[in-house]
């Protein structure tokens, strides 16, 4: 036989959906405030009830006083049950709808009452501060049970106190009429009640419609894996409200920007400033993988709108990818300056094999001379007028591959700049990207040149990239230096537009400036100002070389050497 299946236990508390506990606690809250609301009148109207009772039969004790005719009766005959005083009392009290009127002298002793065999009697109460004087307002209980009661002082015509007189209301009938408004008040409770779960029904669909009707441990489980996949992913996330301020920012967004957790809660243009990356976050360029660059990483941004008016953003680091692809640009120039080169030496090679076969030799040792001469003159040239080996190697490699496109590369006169550099590699990007720009704007045009100036003016470096190329609108001089902004084809790697941009960005960081202008005899010339870019100068010996032993620069750009100077002797050679 199969086993029996286990009974499933009845499972009390709350519910897990956020739509039934979000019901459950505010139908409860709309009863508990409805029961104490009910409880919080009750209390009060119970003893306002109670005061109007008490200040009735007051009244009546005092309009019963002031009858001239009662005290005087009082003061004329004994107790009695057909007396005036007993007579007059009875007719108040049932004017009035009092439960007992009674007159009393100085000792107690009833002069009228409703029960006649209490006439002649001492009262139940203490009369003594209605004696004295007092009007008194009271709960109390007597010989006809519990009453509000009010006593108040008899006087004679000269004012004198000569009983007093005491006047009950029964409680029963204000307990009555008590008890007669609950059922009004609950009424009102009840419609309120109603009122307000109708409203916690209407809050609580809301509530389960923005929260997909999930339950609160569901919820507590997203929040959770939210937090570890943000801070986690090696993209940058930035979520912002309807008003353009932050609300989210993981971690590699707070690297990849620059920074930190106080950023949450306050704008886009107080945190990040104005520029490219501001306008892109905030939505003002639009577009999918847009290019900008945050200090020194080119970042590809997306931004997707939501339902609440505001944005998620995320960014990618493209800085190590769009450095290998410009290393692949200039390795595939290099490749086709080399294949073109392979080319070029082969036909010397004939060209040679043919003068040797020739018996020409002296003509083939001229023809060697001149290939030779030539490739060593332009490096010579570089490196006589800039000193710094990674500057002089990207020069010459540039000569190579401007030659291959037909282009003259040349280095101008005034061209000097020493071994002094801080940064080369921050000026070899410089330099580097301006001769490609150069060689890609004069490549297929006529006497296509391109001519690059470097000279020191202290510890200022100064940079001149000119060419023969169409130029570049005055309207777009600013333009070109934007993040993504380029007019050529993007290249197999990704896209272009970030060359120039961190040209600019890394000379403003070095408190210098990147600007262009139309060169003489037409195309641009762009100018690179990087301040405090060298370091100081050596210290000159102490003495002093005089002029003919110095170094000089012909017009024509070539180092002119120092006349050669006798080494130093020794002691023993001076002898």
């Amino acid at each position: 036989m199969s086993p029996t299946p286990p009974a499933r236990r009845l499972r009390l508390g709350l519910p897990r959906r956020v739509f039934s506990q979000v019901l459950l606690m505010q139908v409860s809250i709309a009863a508990g405030v409805a029961v104490l609301a009910t409880g919080l009148f009750l209390a009060p109207l119970s003893a306002q009830l109670d005061d109007q009772a008490m200040r009735r039969a007051l009244a009546i004790a005092q309009t019963t006083a002031a009858q001239p005719q009662i005290a005087e009766d009082f003061q004329a005959t004994r107790p009695s049950v057909g007396g005036p005083v007993q007579t007059e009392a009875e007719r108040i009290r049932k004017a009035s709808g009092a439960e007992y009127v009674v007159v009393m002298n100085m000792d107690g002793v009833r002069w009228s009452h409703t029960d006649p065999t209490q006439i002649g009697k001492v009262v139940s109460t203490d009369p003594r501060e209605a004696l004295a004087g007092k009007d008194v307002m009271q709960i109390d209980n007597g010989t006809l049970g519990r009453s509000a009661r009010g006593k108040v002082p008899l006087r004679n015509a000269d004012g004198k106190i000569v009983g007093a007189v005491s006047v009950g209301i029964e409680y029963d009938s204000v307990r009555a009429r008590l008890i007669h408004a609950i059922p009004g008040l609950f009424a009102y409770a009840g419609a309120a009640l109603a009122i307000g779960a109708v409203a916690a029904y209407l809050i609580s669909r809301r509530v389960q419609r923005q929260t997909r009707d999930l339950a609160f441990s569901d919820i507590s489980a997203l929040l959770a894996e939210r937090e570890a996949m943000l801070h986690s992913i090696r993209e940058g996330v930035v979520a912002l409200d309807r008003g353009g301020r932050v609300r989210l920012l993981n971690d590699e967004a707070q690297r990849l920007l620059g920074l930190d957790a106080e950023a949450i809660g306050q704008s886009l243009d107080d945190t990040l400033g104005p520029g490219r990356t501001t306008d892109v976050l905030a939505g003002r360029v639009t577009g999918t993988d847009l290019l900008t660059v945050r200090g020194q990483r080119v970042l590809v941004a997306n931004r997707m709108p939501t339902d609440d008016g505001g944005a998620v953003a995320t960014l990618r680091d493209r800085t190590e990818l769009e450095q290998l692809g410009r290393e692949l640009d200039s390795t595939r120039g290099l490749i086709d300056a080399l294949r073109a080169q392979d080319h070029e030496h082969a036909n010397r090679m004939h060209t040679l094999l043919g003068l040797l076969e020739l018996d020409m030799y002296d003509d083939a040792v001229e023809f060697v001379g001149e290939v030779v001469g030539d490739h060593r003159t332009t490096a010579e040239q570089v490196t006589e007028k800039i000193h710094d080996p990674l500057l002089a190697a990207l020069l010459v490699g540039k000569a190579t591959v401007a030659a291959e496109r037909g282009v003259a590369l040349w280095i101008s006169d005034r061209t000097l700049l020493p071994d002094r550099l801080i940064d080369p590699r921050g000026l070899v990007t410089v330099v580097g990207n301006l001769v490609d720009n150069a060689l890609d704007a004069v490549a297929g045009t006529p006497h296509a040149r391109v001519e690059v100036e470097l000279r020191a003016e202290g510890r200022t470096t100064v940079l001149r990239v000119r060419d023969t190329g169409p130029g570049i609108p005055a309207e777009r001089r600013e333009l070109i230096f934007t993040d993504g902004w380029t007019t050529k084809k993007p290249p197999a790697h990704g896209k272009r537009g970030i060359g120039l941009s961190l040209v600019r960005r890394l000379a403003e960081r070095q408190g210098g400036s990147a600007q262009v202008d139309e060169a003489d005899g037409g195309g641009a010339e762009f100018t690179v100002v990087l301040p405090e870019a060298l370091t100081e100068p050596a210290p000159a010996p102490e003495t002093a070389p005089t002029e003919d032993s110095l170094p000089g620069i012909a017009p024509t750009g070539e180092l002119i050497p120092a006349p050669d100077t006798p080494a130093p002797t020794t002691k023993e050679e001076s002898r």
